[in-house]
């Protein structure tokens, strides 16, 4: 079979998705700000990211259904122009209403995006270079998750509206969408049979696919888990006050930045299985000496080494599972996207283990959630690859 050549006009458009798929990071930043405007409470301040996470379950198989007739790139210019018109909302009326309206538009256009990104990439991608490829994407993503609040604070500093970051991205978005409209990308790579709720339902009866079903819960959970508990184990195993330990936040982001760009250059050479046991081993050693650090900079250390080990986790387990059921990918996707989901779930579990056991408790939950990732190899080896 001969590999497809890499087409930076067809590869750029696609990349650029990724970027607009970063943009509902803003979710983090905004809950301050709007909560801070209205005056809100906590818990309901708490609706705003709810309003994100929810649409990843409710949606992610039918898209997946919907993708496999209309194909990606028309699934994907959906999902943009949704995202537009949720970050274009809130500048016809600001109130708290419609900012959960805009967040609503937002997330299910996002989980659009993300349900046709990587089958999207595929069809641009020669198949051994896809992992590589995957990675790069999440660096790219990550890029924005890390810029969106740096430029939402710049605007409210400078013209008193940090709502004005949503303008930023909307011409962004409707940049990608005119690009991606105006390439031709052959989608070559097809279901043998429609794709039906009971195809994609049926396919979690494969042990591979859900398997790695499982695995996307688990990365999710623990990567918004760590996220949102670093401060509290700084706080909590070394007495660092609140500012002091939400440095631990901005270790935790760099270090995913920088193993996603390495793991797009070492996944040009290492195979996608050796390398998720290898950085998931990276992981669990890092999280166990967060649990027993002596110091403030043996946590500091720690953190970064949990960031340099879950970078690649997420693409890692995506592009393992499309590569090997290619004409099954819309039906995977979807099932895979809607097990982000895990990221409501994981967090709140930490929360009741950490309150009844203590905060290493909690770390344990993350020790368990990376350790799943080690069944993997033993899945890919054992089914075969297009079993439905």
């Amino acid at each position: 079979m001969v590999s497809k050549k890499i087409q930076p006009s067809k590869l750029f458009p696609v990349f650029l998705t990724f970027i607009v798929m970063g943009f509902v990071d803003i979710v983090g930043v905004s809950t301050g700000y709007v909560q801070k405007d209205f005056g809100l409470s906590d818990s309901m301040a708490q609706f705003i990211p709810s309003m994100v996470f929810l649409w990843f379950f409710v949606f992610s198989i039918p898209v997946g259904i919907l993708q496999d007739k209309i194909g990606k790139k028309k699934m994907m210019n959906l999902g943009i122009i949704i995202t537009i018109i949720g970050l274009l909302i809130p500048f016809i009326y600001y109130s708290f209403a419609v900012i959960l309206i805009a967040f609503v538009f937002m997330g299910i256009g996002n989980t659009i995006v993300q349900v046709a990104a990587s089958p999207l990439l595929q069809e641009v991608t020669p198949k051994e270079k896809l992992s590589s490829f995957l990675s790069l994407s999440q660096f790219i993503k990550a890029i924005t998750s890390l810029t969106g609040p740096i430029i939402a604070t710049y605007l409210a500093i400078t013209y008193d509206k940090w709502i004005l970051v949503f303008l930023v991205y909307a011409i962004i978005s409707v940049a990608n969408v005119l690009w991606l409209s105006t390439t031709k990308i052959e989608e070559n790579i097809k279901s043998e049979t429609p794709a039906t709720f009971s195809s994609c339902m049926k396919l979690l009866t494969n042990r591979f696919v859900l398997t790695m079903v499982i695995a996307i819960f688990l990365i999710v959970g623990a990567d918004v888990g760590m996220n949102s508990n670093i401060q509290g184990f700084l706080m909590k195993l070394h007495g660092l006050t609140l500012e002091n330990a939400s440095y631990g936040i901005s270790i935790y982001f760099t270090a995913l930045m920088i193993s996603r760009f390495v793991g797009a250059i070492l996944l040009q050479f290492l195979k996608p299985v050796f390398f998720l046991v290898t950085t998931t081993v990276l992981a669990i050693i890092g999280t166990l000496m967060i649990m027993f650090s002596a110091t403030e900079m043996m946590a500091y250390i720690a953190i970064f080494i949990v960031g340099l080990g879950a970078g690649n986790l997420f693409p890692l387990v995506f592009s393992i599972a499309i590569n090997k059921m290619p004409s099954r990918s819309n039906e995977i996707s979807g099932l895979l996207i809607m097990a982000i989901v895990g990221g409501a779930i994981i967090p709140p579990i930490m929360g009741y283990v950490s309150s009844t056991s203590g905060i290493i408790g909690s770390l344990v939950v993350l020790v368990l959630c990376f350790a799943y990732m080690l069944i993997i190899p033993f899945s890919t080896k054992k089914d075969k690859p297009d079993m439905a």
